[in-house]
């Protein structure tokens, strides 16, 4: 399981022209799953998502979580995160979760996010989707599970 996300100012999903998913300040989370994946894997992401200390206190420092920062999460699914161009240019992404199993996780996860406190907005899975963010600071991290 791979996730990329970014601190974001605000953030938006869009598919065919229209807004599918919106959040003002928060995290922008690319989730991508991969064939070693597991159900029980899932509660672990949550937890690192929820806890993740990414966001500054009074003194300017990543001490505050996006609950702390009063923060949303936008999830978006990203089985791209698996491509792997090390023999050629075209990516590969035979190590990536199959859709159907991986669809279930990916709402999985959004439910886990919701159970620890979180508001979550999401993309929509398998479909073309027009992502635009506003990064803050900037702060991208990938978390690999």
């Amino acid at each position: 399981m791979r996730a990329l996300v970014q601190r974001v100012a605000r953030a938006e999903v869009r598919v065919e022209g229209r807004s599918v998913g919106h959040i003002e300040k928060g995290l922008l989370v690319l989730i991508g799953f991969g064939k070693g994946d597991r159900e029980e894997h899932l509660p672990k992401m949550a937890d690192k998502l929820s806890a993740l200390r990414i966001f500054p206190d009074a003194e300017g420092k990543m001490n505050l979580d996006v609950r702390d920062a009063e923060g949303q999460v936008l999830l978006v699914s990203q089985f791209t995160l698996y491509g792997d161009v090390r023999k050629g240019n075209r990516p590969s992404f035979v190590e990536a979760a199959d859709p159907g199993e991986a669809e279930g996780w990916y709402t999985r996860l959004g439910r886990l996010l919701n159970e620890r406190g979180l508001v979550v907005e999401y993309g929509r899975f398998g479909a073309a989707m027009e992502v635009e963010l506003v990064n803050d600071g900037p702060v991208t991290l990938m978390i690999e599970l």
